[in-house]
């Protein structure tokens, strides 16, 4: 008996540069696994064509005219059951990518990133893997110069003090940009059970994904 054919992963491209658009579009729409469903100029476009044509994925600019779509991707991660958005940027650690990733963000990608890797980065995020290497994830949270951070260190204390000291040891562990089998190595745990503690601490803290457990690590060091 033949297997049933996978859905194609449903992408949104969202940037102010129709040649850039045009230029993601063919890259992904050749892989046979992805398809556009649609594309916006602007962020005031993006809810309601993510209502319309339900995309998995949105690949989102930072920086266009109107409404900006670090502005949209807060808008639709603040939404019931909203998909996952990966912002591109053109530096590696920019303020404007850690509001991004604070907001539910699965991720960012260069602008010049190769087109092998762009397609694997989609297929990743479909698949609810956040795009941040553990060394980039170090690298953002190191190097980006970010204010406030007073308040949202006592926030994110008050938040770690609700996990177990099994899940407090995990989370320590994602913040330090350990992957899943690093982290069950060193806590003498199997790589299901840390998903399961991962699973457990995003429900409990109200989180989108382990980089926002990173950064909720990161603010309460502060």
């Amino acid at each position: 008996m033949t297997a049933p054919a996978q859905a194609p992963i449903r992408v949104l491209l969202v940037d102010d540069d129709a040649l850039v658009r045009a230029g993601l579009s063919m890259i992904l729409g050749g892989t046979g696994d992805i398809e556009i469903v649609g594309e916006a100029g602007d962020g005031a476009q993006v809810p309601p064509l993510v209502a319309a044509r339900r995309p998995d994925v949105v690949l989102m600019d930072i920086r266009m005219p109107g409404v900006d779509g670090l502005t949209a991707t807060e808008t639709l991660r603040a939404a019931p059951s909203p998909p996952e958005v990966v912002v591109l940027t053109t530096f590696h650690a920019d303020a404007q990518v850690l509001r991004a990733l604070r907001a539910g963000a699965a991720g960012f990608l260069l602008k010049d990133i190769a087109p092998a890797d762009l397609v694997d980065a989609i297929r990743r995020v479909a698949a609810g893997e956040p795009i941040l290497s553990p060394v980039v994830t170090r690298q953002l949270i190191s190097h980006v110069s970010d204010g406030g951070r007073g308040h949202r260190a006592e926030r994110a204390r008050t938040l770690l003090d609700r996990l177990s000291e099994r899940e407090r040891e995990v989370a320590l562990a994602v913040g330090r940009g350990s992957s899943n089998a690093e982290i069950g190595r060193a806590l003498f745990m199997s790589v299901p059970t840390v998903k399961a503690h991962v699973s457990r601490i995003l429900t409990k803290l109200g989180l989108n994904n382990r980089v926002q457990i990173a950064l909720l690590v990161y603010d309460a060091s502060g």
